[in-house]
């Protein structure tokens, strides 16, 4: 009795009303959905088209009160230069894209990932300064490693949700680099770096040894660096070879396993734990394009322990995104991660300009337009990534969340980025057709199943009931 009487006076001191009904009793929490869609390198309209179910689809991602993306493109006038390298093919798109995200209903964005270096530190700036104008939440990059690995807020109506992102698929250069006392750190991404151990053969080691003797390449031993290296991606311990991200070691099976940079995972768990206390739901999001060897459609052993560590320490839910294909669903702890959210925009073969690097890498002239280059890129659309369905199947999440912040229900709604059209029309979402979107979900569901994932199909959705896991 004496401490209610305490946070009374406490109350009345502070001019807090006090109901009568209770003493500071907390307003009960409501539902919150939530909404993830995968990599969105887009750079037309998508507010032009006016069929019903397309619009239907764009309805469901606002009717969410989170409503996130993979914003995988830079946005900012043609005058800055590119970077010596890209993430892929260069990615600039107008200056009028952020109005598409908005009428698309997205508000909380990733911008972690291979293409925000594109057209360099500027570049980036540039970008992220027309997002803030838009008035996005975004995390993921800023103007040194702190700003980068914070985490990102976005209040809703029904709660404070914290993203916090990074990637392990990275250009060189392009990583955020720490604040010191006597020099700024370096803008750019939120590197998740990552050591990939191959074990070979005792012959095939010494050969290895020679050239990276030969080559100024990293030859360490017992963890300690001999020659030429440069920590660009993770530091491993033992004796060994390393080229790049690359390190070579001795066993008695060929295998391959890769693990998380110790000090990046360090750094991530600090902003998951930090997002925690201060929000309702942390979501952690990673750009990795990894999968297993020869096996794609499987999650590479750094992102599944980056995925359980991440939740350990406080987060809701994991979400990757870069693979560009379709990846299993695991529920770990009563908590999901998605081993690939897919595509959700992929229209980057209709960019008006490229820099001469693209035109160079390709052996076109100078007298080449962007059409030359993407009919080369895509092999005059009869091969390449047009013939691969995995990168036009994709699907949208739907996630609601009770009361108690516990995740009961994720609906999975299939799409399509349209295989097959014309370059003009193919890369934009729409819903998937009936027998489209159940070749989709027994695809999930078959990728899935290895977790212990149950995915329900009902009409043409994908339901996940969390209390039948």
């Amino acid at each position: 009795m004496k401490v209610r009487l305490h946070l009374l006076l406490i109350a009345l001191a502070m001019g807090v009303f006090v109901p009568a009904s209770g003493i500071l009793r907390a307003q009960e929490k409501e539902n919150l959905t939530i909404v993830l869609a995968g990599d969105a390198n887009l750079h037309r309209k998508l507010s032009v088209y006016d069929d019903p179910a397309y619009l239907e689809l764009f309805k469901r991602v606002r009717a969410a009160d989170v409503r996130f993306v993979n914003f995988e493109t830079l946005v900012h006038p043609p005058d800055i230069a590119s970077a010596a390298y890209s993430g892929g093919v260069y990615s600039l798109a107008p200056e009028w894209i952020p109005d598409e995200f908005k009428w698309a209903g997205f508000n909380l964005l990733s911008v972690a990932n291979n293409h925000q270096f594109d057209y360099g530190a500027e570049g980036e700036r540039s970008s992220l300064q027309a997002l803030d104008k838009a008035g996005f939440v975004y995390a993921g990059a800023g103007e040194n490693l702190g700003f980068a690995r914070a985490p990102a807020y976005l209040d809703t109506q029904h709660g404070r949700v914290a993203l916090v992102a990074a990637s392990s698929t990275l250009t060189p250069g392009s990583w955020a680099s720490e604040q010191r006392r006597d020099l700024r750190g370096r803008f750019g991404v939120n590197p998740l770096r990552y050591v990939a151990t191959y074990t070979v053969s005792q012959a095939t080691y010494d050969g290895l040894r020679n050239v990276a003797a030969q080559s100024r390449s990293s030859l360490f031993e017992d963890g300690v660096y001999g020659i030429g290296h440069g920590r660009g991606y993770g530091a491993p311990t033992g004796p060994g070879v390393q080229f790049g991200e690359a390190v070579f070691q001795v066993g008695a099976t060929p295998s391959v396993h890769t693990k998380v940079d110790a000090d990046d995972l360090a750094g991530l768990l600090s902003s998951v734990r930090e997002a925690k206390r201060e929000s309702d739901l942390v979501i952690v999001t990673t750009h990795a394009h990894q999968g297993q060897p020869d096996q794609r459609e499987l999650p590479p052993d750094f992102v599944v322990e980056t995925a359980h560590a991440a939740i350990d320490a406080g987060a809701d839910i994991f979400a990757v995104h870069g693979p560009h294909i379709l990846k299993g669903i695991e529920i770990y702890k009563g908590k999901p991660v998605f081993y690939s959210l897919g595509n959700f925009a992929f229209d980057g073969d209709t960019q008006p300009f490229l820099p001469s690097e693209t035109y160079d890498g390709l052996h076109l002239d100078a007298a080449a337009n962007t059409a030359d280059v993407f009919d080369v890129i895509t092999q005059k659309e009869t091969g390449g990534l047009l013939k691969d369905t995995d990168y036009f199947d994709s699907f949208i999440v739907e996630l609601a969340f009770d009361s108690h912040r516990q995740v009961s229900e994720i609906v999975l709604n299939p799409i399509t980025l349209g295989l097959g059209e014309q370059r003009s029309q193919r890369g934009r979402p729409r819903p998937a057709s009936a027998e489209d979107a159940q070749r989709i979900l027994e695809h999930l569901r078959k990728l899935s199943a290895p977790y212990g994932t149950k995915i329900e199909i009902e009409a043409g959705r994908g339901v996940i009931q969390l209390r039948k896991q």
